[in-house]
């Protein structure tokens, strides 16, 4: 994509976040890799559902402005992404409503309940409180970030790692919509795992530790 293509994909994936309640207000943040050394990132305290292109800010690999206002105050969690995946080319950190809810209650997300648990969302890692805004938040992330691509955040929300924009924001609606099918299922009864065999095939067609 061109850079204006990819400004214009951030401003639909921030309104589809928007729209589907993934983000309220001026929450959350999205990232992409604009080329080998510089991204393309949401600015702080803009709401999610009205960006304009002009509107993304471009910072290098360490965070500096290269190019727009102030990006948002949560890049140095996507910088510590990137660092750490080179296969990772976006970022989109929301505060789906239940999802944050598992993270807030220290629930696990288990990854053999449903295929797309399996495939789409991998193991999903339960990060402790890093403090947003500043270096704790990812600093807790780190390590994890090598063998995930779906994160809970404690008290805070989720963060996603794609291989594209579209990747990124599909894993993020996903990790929503199963957390509320866990939900349900556990307000009717006791939900049953798939079996082995078809657990170890979903594993088996994902990429191991890929973004896929």
């Amino acid at each position: 994509m061109t850079e204006l293509e990819l400004r214009a994909s951030v401003c639909e994936t921030g309104r589809r976040l928007w729209q589907h309640g993934l983000v309220g207000a001026a929450e959350g943040n999205i990232s992409v890799r604009l080329d080998a050394e510089r991204l393309l990132c949401t600015p702080s305290g803009a709401s999610k559902g009205h960006l304009k292109p002009d509107d993304i800010v471009v910072i290098d690999l360490h965070g500096a402005v290269l190019k727009g206002g102030s990006p948002s105050s949560e890049v140095r969690m996507h910088l510590a992404a990137y660092a750490a995946r080179p296969d990772c080319q976006a970022v989109v950190h929301a505060h789906p409503a239940m999802a944050t809810a598992f993270a807030l209650a220290g629930e696990e997300v288990p990854d053999n309940w449903l295929p797309e648990a399996a495939y789409v969302l991998g193991s999903v890692a339960s990060v402790p409180f890093g403090m947003p805004g500043t270096d704790e938040l990812p600093d807790a992330l780190k390590p994890f970030l090598e063998d995930h691509k779906t994160f809970l955040l404690a008290h805070h929300g989720a963060v996603v790692l794609g291989n594209s924009l579209a990747d990124a924001y599909n894993r993020m609606e996903t990790l929503e919509r199963v957390c509320q099918v866990i939900a349900n299922a556990r307000a009717i009864g006791v939900p049953k795992p798939l079996t082995n065999a078809a657990f170890q095939h979903l594993l088996s067609v994902a990429l191991n530790g890929r973004l896929a």
